[in-house]
């Protein structure tokens, strides 16, 4: 007897049906067929031992398994509860007429018990695209699947629950929740604030800046001085996910397996850390099985890379591309994949190896040509990709013990939003630019007009301090962004002027 359950396969961050048909007819042996990889033909033995301990079994006939369409890959341990189901339904132990109506996906454990799988968000949304009624999926990911409005998501937690509700001997009622308000409920919910830190006051508005305009930053400053500190709380300043936006990050973290049990819907901007012996691979993604790596996990939110010159060198010429197109592809031998990675990079890093190197009370230690070859472990192209670079200095203990909190990240991040909404009406028709950092270097000269004793000033500016080209875009789109954070329509001599501090690591002669 032949009998069709429909699986679903994640490649990057999107969702492809697969369709199971199992056939039963006198013979020997089982087949699987369809491109499978290991962990899907060792389902067999897991299949087997799930059925036995639930007092079914496994036909011994010829069971014929083939995984359409035949040419993609079908890779993991989550096809097991749809083949086992099949299994069932072709052997005629379970009634099998209303398996076409669901996606069917888990993994079994040897006593029937499902698993929970990865990937789960992109599977329910292409589910509700092609017109299934619902999902079938272990109770674990329920959650997450219920994101996805329009479909029935049945959570079960072992074999024998999945077949006594096809059979129709119980009803389990689909797990909705009300996403949009749990969305609003958490939208802004961060643990640090702004207002915890003392002092600092020049880097906070860096990175009000910064955050304004979508620009990246490094922080260049002594051990201790709050660099990590300030950047863990640059999410909370950023303007509110929107609904697409929070989809889009939680798509790349279920396809990465890194949404808990019961999460649901990302409400808060990511923020990755990742240590500086990480891999290139791991960074940007990549493997056998094509994953999102730390940029893509970072899509939306921030990527903070701390102690900059410590990355190997590989890892840091990788991010070059994905920071300017915002994107990352993965290409094989039979397949490219795209990972989104629209992120702000956050970078720190001591000044030289002893890290006090222009510090106003400690001595730096390092030798000759120390503080330049330190330097020059970050190269100049992707120095060119960082719109700001902020000295940052140490608190003075009168700083540190002010009763007065400092300004809280609600406001500041009021002043963001209101940037942000000029931004997003400039750029109305330009479907891939939503901030003054994605500007190409053509409508840089559109938009970011100086009048002429603007020009005189960015003149002398680029001459006395040695200041680089490619310096001269920068700074005009920072201007840019500090204008809009003043209401300005023009771009002043007082903007272009804060523009031009924030390239310390492009004056000539800064390392001494």
């Amino acid at each position: 007897m032949l009998t069709k359950t429909f699986g679903s396969a994640v490649h990057g961050v999107n969702a492809y049906t697969i369709t199971i048909e199992v056939n039963v007819t006198p013979g020997t042996r089982y087949y699987l067929v369809g491109l499978p990889d290991n962990a899907v033909k060792e389902s067999e033995q897991r299949i087997e031992s799930a059925l036995k301990e639930n007092g079914l079994r496994m036909p011994r006939q010829k069971v014929l398994v083939n995984m359409a369409p035949a040419d993609i890959r079908k890779e993991g341990s989550a096809y097991d509860l749809p083949i086992a189901l099949g299994i069932l339904a072709a052997s005629d132990q379970m009634q099998g007429e209303r398996l076409a109506q669901y996606i069917i996906m888990g993994e079994l454990s040897l006593d029937g018990i499902l698993r929970p799988i990865k990937g789960v968000l992109p599977i329910a949304i292409q589910a509700r695209k092609e017109g299934f009624k619902g999902i079938i999926l272990p109770e674990e990911n329920a959650h997450e699947a219920a994101i996805v409005n329009k479909l029935d998501v049945i959570g079960v937690s072992n074999i024998r629950q999945a077949i006594d509700f096809f059979n129709g001997h119980i009803d389990i009622k689909p797990l909705q929740i009300d996403t949009r308000e749990i969305f609003q409920n958490t939208v802004n919910q961060y643990q640090a604030d702004f207002a915890d830190v003392q002092g600092q006051e020049n880097i906070k508005r860096a990175l009000e800046i910064a955050a304004a305009g979508g620009h990246n930053v490094i922080m260049i400053g002594p051990p201790g001085a709050g660099k990590t500190m300030l950047a863990k709380r640059l999410p909370s300043i950023l303007p509110p996910l929107t609904m697409q936006e929070a989809l889009e990050t939680t798509k790349i973290h279920s396809v990465a397996g890194k949404l808990g049990t019961a999460a649901g819907l990302l409400a808060t901007r990511p923020y990755r850390s990742p240590h500086h012996t990480i891999s290139d691979v791991a960074l940007v993604g990549g493997g056998g099985v094509p994953q999102p790596g730390e940029i893509s996990l970072a899509h939306n939110g921030v990527l903070f890379m701390d102690e900059l010159p410590e990355f190997k060198r590989t890892v840091l010429e990788v991010m070059r591309q994905p920071l300017e197109e915002r994107r990352v592809s993965i290409s094989r031998a039979k397949q490219t994949i795209d990972f989104p990675a629209n992120f702000m990079l956050i970078a720190s890093m001591n000044p030289c190896p002893c890290g006090y190197y222009n510090h106003p009370e400690k001595d730096c230690v390092c030798g000759p040509g120390m503080v330049q070859r330190y330097l020059n472990k970050v190269s100049g192209p992707l120095l060119d990709r960082i719109d700001l670079h902020v000295e940052v200095t140490p608190v003075t203990f009168d700083q540190m013990t002010e009763t007065r909190r400092s300004e809280s990240s609600e406001a500041i991040r009021e002043r963001v939003i209101q940037a942000r909404q000029i931004q997003e009406d400039r750029f109305k028709d330009f479907d891939e630019i939503h901030s003054n950092a994605m500007m190409p270097s053509q409508m840089v000269k559109d938009i970011c007009e100086i009048n002429a004793a603007g020009k005189t000033l960015l003149k002398t500016a680029m001459e006395r301090l040695g200041l680089s080209a490619r310096a001269y875009d920068r700074i005009l789109k920072v201007s840019r962004t500090i204008a809009d954070l003043a209401g300005s329509t023009e771009i002043k001599i007082e903007h272009l002027a804060e523009a031009i501090q924030y390239r310390s690591l492009d004056r000539e002669g800064w390392a001494g």
